[in-house]
């Protein structure tokens, strides 16, 4: 049962390390490292290549961290060791071994992966999130609000222990990955929802 643990974290950190993002935009000439915000995320994409790339990658980064909780479950390990492997797959993702070791910032990923461990969180980040960024049209302020919906919600449930770890590990990561965005928010210079590469 070790190794098969430590197989299925490994397996879920290489899943989610797929930067689809950049293979994506390398296949249109493009290096997504270097345009716009240089994330390799789903909204760089848009701002760089448009709504169906874009709408492909979040897709692909979703059901990243969805299929490796599905996949950890399939082989019978125990609800921690599921919550792990989703972890691994967002930590993979924001730190791509292709990329070395850049990445996105995990909002799709994580997504992916707190719906699928727990589908009433999953259920009330989207609503938020989606709710902050149609309002607003800034995605990193509904990012980072769906971050903090997701820890709220899995303590005030009274869920698991180790799920209210795992789920404000990954609330925490998102929101430290936005560290820039929050600046640009409070300054006034964060990119809406929509605008171009210039």
């Amino acid at each position: 049962m070790t190794f098969l643990v430590i197989l299925a974290v490994v397996v879920s950190y290489v899943l989610g390390s797929i930067p689809a993002a950049s293979w994506l935009a390398s296949s249109r000439g493009v290096d997504i490292r270097k345009v716009g915000s240089g994330n390799s995320g789903a909204t760089n994409v848009l701002r760089s290549l448009g709504k169906g790339p874009a709408a492909a990658v979040a897709a692909f980064d979703i059901l990243k961290g969805a299929l490796v909780v599905w996949l950890a479950r399939a082989l019978g390990l125990s609800p921690e060791w599921v919550g792990l492997c989703g972890v691994a797959a967002v930590v993979g993702h924001n730190f791509s071994p292709f990329l070395n070791f850049r990445g996105g910032k995990g909002v799709a990923t994580s997504f992916g992966t707190i719906a699928a461990l727990d589908p009433v969180v999953g259920l009330g980040v989207f609503v938020l999130g989606v709710a902050t960024m149609w309002l607003t049209r800034f995605v990193s302020a509904g990012s980072i609000l769906g971050g903090l919906t997701a820890a709220i919600l899995v303590v005030a449930l009274g869920r698991p222990a180790w799920l209210m770890v795992v789920i404000v590990f990954l609330a925490a990561l998102l929101i430290w990955q936005h560290r820039s965005n929050i600046e640009r928010l409070t300054a006034g210079k964060e990119s809406r929802l929509g605008e171009k590469v210039r």
